[in-house]
Formats: structure tokens, C-alpha cells, sequence
């Protein structure tokens, strides 16, 4: 894969803003003002529902059950889906854009459980959260199984930001529990509940002659909300370089490994697993940003129903 110098400008808003002794850059669609709407149609044997599916991009409308890629130079994927499964279409809409007053949209990231009837008599509930990410949702998503090799993680970047940027609020529930259902097997619960997460990635990365995608961790930040809280805005995130390892174990925190298994597309087009090889030294340049805003924390089909994340003006501090 050559990772030469992009126009990171395509990806990157063309304009950015001084506040707090900082300058930010904004993300291209990191304002969440626009938005592509989908309509799908699922399939009878499950209802024949139609559908709305939302996807963070050029207001636009897309007909039909279609696999979506990125519009209008759009860097963000999200966890909303269109999924054929041996020819069962089905739609999942968990991201949704939200009025934040006046006009003002924002990102809504939500944790819902997903139910529906199969031949009008098997009833499935699947736990789905809410998430945004930098990168494609590959379309149409055939199994449940191994869930972020669905998913192409990152785009090109090349800058060493202090900070990632972002004005937050969290709705959370009076319950300190959160469930497993998968639609498959049985709901399980357990103790406290879960949380809405934010973290951001810098590797550089390079592909052998074989298609593996190989990365060195240049820098790296996250944090963690369970509690209500009102709109916090130009919230900091900090960016550490180097080793960013610490005793805690949140999961930025570790290099990515077979249970985070992040995927990317290599040059051939093919979607393989990120082989994190170490940390990178804290004065290295990244090829490549990884950013994931969640209204969960743990692993697929897991989460707290009605934890919610709402997020707007996403950008990174200098």
C-alpha cells in the first residue's frame, strides 16, 4: 500500500478555529449539519419493514436496498447497516442525526435493542450500540461473526494534533447493569453498566508484498462517560506519544490484538486485519488516524439499552 503524502485537505475541513490558546482543525462532516438518508426494504420472512438508515455525509437520499460507500469525500463510517444473510435483508439504524436546538444538528449514538419476528413467530432481540468511526462500514454485511472485519478502520494523516476535540453529551440510565444478546442464544446480564467511549489512534503503517497491513503506534487517547451530563463543549482529549500503556488497560491503551482485531483495506482492495507490531518513538510521523465514538465500551451485541452518546464538532487541537 503506498502511503504517500495525501490531501489530508480532502478529508480535513478547509477551515479552522483558535480557541483556548489552541487552533482546531475540524473534520470534514465533524459538524454532523448533513446527512445521507437511506431507504431499504427488508425482506418478508422477517417482516418486509421498510427501513431508515443514516449515514454522515452530503445531504443527500439514496432508494433501495444498495450497498453504501462514502459520499462526497466523507471520511466517517458508522455502525448503521444494511446486512443480507443468505438472502435475508435486514436494516439497523442505531446513529442518528439531532436537532441540538435552533437548527443545530448533532450526532445521536444510541444503544437500542434491535427486535424482530422471524415467519412471524421467532422472536429475536440483538443489543446494538451506536458508533461512529473514521473509515467504511463494508456493505452488505453477510454474518455476525467477527464483527470488525466488517469494518475498514482509519484514513491517511500525517499531523501530531495535542488533542482530540469535541463538544459531548451523555444521556445514561438509572440501572447499573448491562446485557449480552446476540439474537442468537440466550440474553445474559451483568454487574455495571456500561459506558460511551471516544479514542483516537496514530500509527504509521506500511503493507508487505503479501497484503498485510503492519503499524507501529505513534500516539494515542481515549476516555470513558457512564454519568448524565449536559453539553460539554470543547472537551480535550489528550493525545500521548509513544508508549501509551498503562496499568488500567482501557483498550486504547493496548496495541491492537486478536480480540480488538481491527481491520483495514490494503492496496488490492482486500479488507485484512492491522498488525500492530509496537510502539512507535514519541517523535514519529503517523500515516494514519483511527477514531471511534461509541455509546459502548465493550464487545459486539453488549452494552447498557438507552446509554446514549450525542457528539458535534469534532476536530483536533494544535
Amino acid at each position: 500500500m503506498k502511503f504517500g503524502k495525501l490531501l489530508v485537505t480532502l478529508l480535513i475541513a478547509s477551515f479552522a478555529t483558535t480557541s483556548h490558546s489552541q487552533t482546531v482543525e475540524y473534520i470534514k462532516y465533524g459538524d454532523f449539519s448533513n446527512w445521507v438518508t437511506r431507504h431499504i426494504k427488508e425482506s418478508g420472512v422477517i417482516g418486509g419493514k421498510a427501513r431508515t438508515l443514516y449515514a454522515i455525509g452530503p445531504s443527500t437520499t439514496i432508494e433501495g436496498n444498495k450497498a453504501y460507500t462514502p459520499q462526497g469525500g466523507s471520511p466517517w463510517g458508522t455502525s448503521n447497516v444494511y446486512a443480507k444473510v443468505l438472502g435475508v435483508v435486514k436494516g439497523s439504524n442505531a446513529v442518528f442525526p439531532h436537532d441540538r436546538g435552533n437548527g443545530n444538528k448533532c450526532v445521536k449514538l444510541a444503544t437500542i435493542m434491535e427486535k424482530l419476528k422471524v415467519l412471524g413467530l421467532i422472536n429475536m432481540e440483538v443489543l446494538v450500540t451506536g458508533s461512529i468511526f473514521l473509515g467504511e462500514m463494508v456493505e452488505p454485511v453477510s454474518s455476525t461473526s467477527n464483527a470488525y472485519s466488517k469494518l475498514s478502520m482509519g484514513m491517511p494523516y500525517t499531523k501530531r494534533p495535542k488533542n482530540l476535540v469535541l463538544d459531548y453529551k451523555i444521556d445514561a440510565p438509572d440501572t447499573d447493569t448491562r446485557v449480552k444478546s446476540t439474537g442468537m442464544s440466550k440474553k445474559k446480564t451483568y454487574k455495571g453498566r456500561d459506558y460511551a467511549s471516544v479514542f483516537v489512534m496514530l500509527q504509521r503503517r506500511w503493507e508487505d508484498a503479501k497484503g498485510n497491513i503492519h503499524a507501529k503506534r505513534v500516539g494515542t487517547g481515549g476516555a470513558l462517560f457512564n454519568k448524565t451530563i449536559d453539553w460539554q463543549n470543547g472537551h480535550k482529549i489528550p493525545i500521548k506519544y509513544g508508549n501509551a500503556s498503562r496499568t488500567n488497560g482501557y483498550r486504547w491503551e493496548k496495541l491492537l490484538d486478536d480480540e480488538t482485531n481491527y481491520h483495514a483495506r490494503n492496496s488490492k482492495g482486500k479488507i485484512v486485519p492491522i498488525i500492530e507490531e509496537g510502539w512507535d518513538s514519541p517523535d514519529a510521523t503517523p500515516t494514519h488516524v483511527i477514531m471511534m465514538l461509541s455509546s459502548g465500551y465493550y464487545e459486539p451485541f453488549v452494552g447498557t439499552e438507552g446509554l446514549t452518546l450525542y457528539v458535534d464538532n469534532v476536530g483536533f487541537g494544535f
